[in-house]
Formats: structure tokens, sequence, C-alpha cells
């Protein structure tokens, strides 16, 4: 997701001006990030972290009203996570709080070349997830929801989340961002999460891990892509290449691109950055080619900078992007 020189026009700053000033071409959409939110504990000290905050911080900068639904502890960490989510602008509307369990934390270790290798601690607010009448609402206007595996590793969480999906509307973009961590998910999660979805996202290392529980033949990522297209009735799948870049694959057409090369700082949020990227191209019927380039070069930025929040300069986005590359 992060080598090479790309010169095509980003529809980023083709679509905004500023970083969340929408221009008149562009309806700003309402997507919502649910799943995990949590704390990384990283050596040096904390980060608010989790798909769903990194998501809709990502998604709010690139101009869409970006929410992330979850659910905190009745603690000193949650109280902490409500004023973060403050200070980088995003709703905490949809934040549940739990007086029986703690917010959710995951010890994060850095290797030399950025990978992070995460210990997730267990029974915390998160996995206690509530389908409220205020989440059914939320469910009802949503133009896009980003979901993966790890928040379903509780039945509770799990069914919720299955409930918001099905409360949906018949053209709201459902993505399914595997993330697999450590023992956390199950082929039936894995299987139920693909008949739910419009479009998957996963990396090159889940794929044939995919395969293999799904009992369907690995041929390579073009092949496979295909098949999981054909086989859960998907709309689009993307594969993440880490620093080789990505592959979309349509029913119609397929799109590689070989990614940017970035001194990383770490690579948390990066992931989730591409996906909010992709998400909100797709959802404008952006080509697969632009989609596939603004999706890595978003990525990248996040990639290079440490944490998976990082204010853009200037408080514009754009010119950060145009340094990429």
């Amino acid at each position: 997701m992060l080598a090479s020189r790309f010169s095509a026009r980003l529809f980023v700053p083709a679509t905004f001006s500023r970083v969340g000033e929408t221009s008149m071409l562009s309806k700003k959409k309402t997507i919502v990030g649910l799943g995990e939110l949590l704390w990384d504990l990283f050596p040096a000290g904390k980060q608010l972290g989790g798909a769903p905050a990194n998501f809709a911080y990502i998604t709010s900068l690139l101009g869409d009203d970006g929410i992330p639904a979850s659910r905190l502890g009745e603690d000193a960490l949650g109280a902490e996570a409500i004023r973060r989510l403050g200070e980088l602008g995003l709703s905490t509307e949809f934040i549940q709080k739990d007086a029986d369990h703690p917010t959710g934390t995951v010890k994060v270790e850095v290797d030399p070349s950025g990978q992070p290798r995460f210990e997730i601690a267990e029974s915390v607010a998160w996995d206690f997830f509530e389908f409220t009448l205020h989440w059914q609402k939320l469910a009802q206007r949503t133009d896009a929801v980003c979901f993966g595996s790890l928040a379903q590793r509780s039945d509770r969480s799990g069914d919720t989340i299955r409930r918001f999906l099905l409360g949906t509307r018949p053209g709201t973009v459902r993505v399914f961002d595997v993330n697999l961590r450590q023992n956390f998910y199950t082929t039936q999660v894995l299987a139920e999460s693909m008949k739910l979805a419009t479009v998957v996202k996963l990396n090159h290392e889940e794929l044939p891990k995919i395969m293999r529980l799904f009992k369907l033949e690995d041929r390579g990522e073009q092949d496979s892509a295909r098949r999981l297209l054909s086989s859960y009735d998907l709309k689009l799948v993307c594969i993440t290449r880490g620093t080789n870049g990505s592959l979309l694959v349509s029913a119609d057409e397929s799109t590689e691109h070989p990614g940017f090369k970035v001194k990383v700082a770490d690579t948390v949020g990066a992931g989730d950055a591409f996906t909010a990227a992709l998400v909100h191209g797709y959802l404008r019927a952006t080509s697969l080619g632009q989609i596939n380039e603004t999706a890595n070069r978003v990525g990248a930025w996040v990639a290079s900078q440490s944490g998976g929040t990082p204010a853009p300069k200037a408080g514009d986005l754009r010119q950060s992007l145009a340094e990429i590359g």
C-alpha cells in the first residue's frame, strides 16, 4: 500500500477546496465506523485507536461525516477517549457507555520496519454492544458502514453488528474490512460477514487464510478475488499488499497500484485510512483506478506519520497528500 511514482490527478483536491469543506459537486455522506474503540498502548505512551476512530477521522478529513459507533467503559480511559474524539472533531453521540466493563486497550510493539504487533485485552466494553433505538436510527440514515471481524469476537457484539447491517437501507454500502487479529475470528463469522457485505477489503496475507477457511481454491490474487466476488455476491474486492500497493477487483474490471515510497513512522491506522478513501471514492462512482491511486496516497500519508489520526499540515489534507509520491 505504501512504492513508486504516480502522477494522476487526485480526486480529493478536485472535490474539496479545504479539509471538511465539501464542494457543490459533492454531497456530504454519512459514513459509520462500527467496531472496537480502544487505546493503543505503545512503549512511548498511549494513543486512541481502533478501526472505527481511525476510519471515521480520515473520512471526516475527506469531507464526509465520519461517525464512530462503539462502546467505552465508564472509567478514566473512557472519559479521556471521549475528550480525544472531541479534539479530533468526531461525534461522540453514538459511543455507548458501560458501567460493568473497562475501556478496551491493546499493547502495541512496533518492529524496526514500522509493523505493529498487538496484544488485545479481552472482556472489555466493546465486547458488549447493544442494538439501541439510537443505533437503529443511525443505521437507517447511513450511506456506508465499515465493520470488521475483531469486534465480532463476542456473540453479543457480533449479533449487534449484524442487526445494524441488516437495519441499513438497500443502497447502503457495507464494507467488511477483514482484519484478522490473534485468534479472534471464526469461519462462521467471516462467512456471515461476507454475505452481508458490498465490498470486502483484506490484505495479501489474509487472502490465502480466507481461501483455506472457505475451502476455495487459491490460484493467485486475481482468481481468488473473483471467486470471492461470485461466491458472496460482492461488488468489489480489495487486496492490499503492504509496501507493494493494492489490487481492486470488480465483476467487470481490475486495477493494480504499486503504492508510494515513504519513510514509514508506523503503519498503525494506514489500512483504515486506505479504507476511508476507498469508501469515499466508491460512493461517488469514481473509477477504480482513481480510487486505488488516492487510497494508496492517503494510506501512505498516514504511514509516514505517527499514529492513526495525524493532523494534516495547516489543516489542509490536499497539501499533505500532494507531498506523497
